[in-house]
């Protein structure tokens, strides 16, 4: 048997899928803006049907449209049929999605909807089909063929279904201000929500858990204070808690090769004035960012000269910033 060549094959997958999507945009018309407008202005949610493959690319315009700003969820055509239907609110919008526009459980709930005055948006290839006919706005999704040799498996219409809701959610998430910040309301679970969303007040140190000294302590009582916070520094302040300076484990090896008395050396003779400090509502990432930039593994946390925590990078690390 001769070698089989699937790079060969990938690639004219791979161009009849692009030629596809390039026929996708004439597509792009007068109904897809008043789609788009009447999602913009629905006072409930997008309420995404699809059976088979189309139920699959459905699941997935659910999510997206859910994630950038627009609440959506998917329902089971046949589901639906079977008590989910009153999932539904007259404030919501249903989008359906079959290729043929012919899906008998899609075709059999329109009736319902349309006595409930429930808007109905059709993304199918044929604006003549029974659910293009039905549809308050047609999105059509016709493309020129299959990836498919055979035909049959959907390949290039469920990318071009995929495509459309992209399209939708994308143009929704520009036209409502949809910022990183609001993305990340809905992902507080991921990394890009820790990075967004945590602050320097989640992870700093505070009270007795802040390594500092005084400003009369001697360097020996300040490495005692370092090795038992276990942060690697010490912050010097005054009687109250003004921030005089700091001193870490860098510092400490200068004062070796200085040949420094340890028991009876002054804090404040070796060390570093003032210190890097941050605000307790600075964003996480941005408090790694100035350690990264500074070379350092700390930041002290003020309110103007007053000390109210210390942030080290193991914190950061814990929390899944880095």
């Amino acid at each position: 048997m001769s070698e089989i060549n699937f790079q060969k094959t990938a690639k004219k997958v791979l161009e009849i899928e692009r030629s596809g999507l390039a026929n996708l945009e004439q597509y792009i018309n007068d109904d897809f803006n008043q789609a788009c407008a009447l999602i913009f202005k629905c006072t409930g949610k997008v309420v995404v049907m699809g059976m088979g493959k189309s139920g699959h690319i459905g699941r997935k315009i659910a999510a997206t449209l859910a994630s950038t700003g627009t609440p959506a969820f998917f329902v089971h055509p046949g589901e639906a049929s079977h008590g989910d239907l009153g999932m539904i609110s007259r404030q919501d919008i249903v989008l359906a999605i079959s290729n043929s526009g012919e899906s008998n459980e899609i075709l059999a709930l329109i009736p319902v909807l349309k006595r409930q005055h429930i808007a109905l948006i059709c993304i199918t290839k044929n604006p003549a089909s029974s659910m293009g006919k039905a549809a308050d706005f047609h999105l059509c999704i016709k493309v020129p063929q299959e990836a498919c040799p055979l035909g049959l498996a959907p390949t290039t219409s469920t990318t071009a279904m995929l495509v459309m809701g992209d399209a939708i959610a994308v143009a929704l998430l520009e036209a409502r201000g949809f910022t990183a910040e609001d993305f990340a309301l809905s992902h507080p679970g991921g990394t890009l929500g820790r990075k967004l969303l945590l602050r320097v007040s989640d992870l700093m140190h505070t009270g007795k858990n802040i390594p500092n000294v005084m400003k009369q302590s001697t360097l020996q009582q300040a490495l005692v204070e370092i090795t038992r916070k276990k942060l690697g520094m010490v912050v010097i302040c005054n009687e109250v808690m003004q921030i005089e300076g700091i001193f870490t484990d860098g510092d400490l090896r200068r004062v070796f090769a200085m040949n420094i008395d340890l028991h009876n050396a002054k804090i404040t003779d070796v060390m570093t004035a003032g210190g890097i400090r941050v605000k307790p509502d600075m964003l996480a990432i941005d408090a790694l960012n100035l350690m990264q930039h500074h070379h350092i593994t700390s930041l002290l946390v003020a309110k103007a000269d007053t000390l109210i925590g210390v942030i080290h990078l193991h914190d950061l690390l814990q929390a899944g910033i880095i």
